[in-house]
């Protein structure tokens, strides 16, 4: 495989687990899949992460990611025991 095919896989993979996140959050849900709406949010973020109060929205958002992915793990280990009886 040559090497643009290759950066271009790793790039449309990120991009999928990118998106993957706005669907995880319920972003997609909660908006009715309106995209400038999403966009407006992502913008939000984004002036918010460059703002004076930055460093203390990305330390509460990144341990609210966190506890997501942990009750994330969680159910998924649910999941697989509860569909090893059934």
């Amino acid at each position: 495989m040559r090497t643009w095919q290759v950066e271009r896989r790793k790039r449309t993979r990120r991009l999928i687990e990118l998106g993957s996140l706005v669907v995880k959050a319920g972003i997609v849900d909660l908006t009715g899949d309106d995209r400038a709406t999403i966009l407006g949010a992502l913008l939000w973020i984004a002036d918010k992460l460059q703002s004076d109060q930055g460093e203390h929205a990305r330390v509460l958002w990144a341990a609210n990611g966190k506890q997501g992915f942990q009750v994330d793990r969680r159910l998924r280990e649910q999941i697989e025991l509860f569909l090893q009886f059934v």
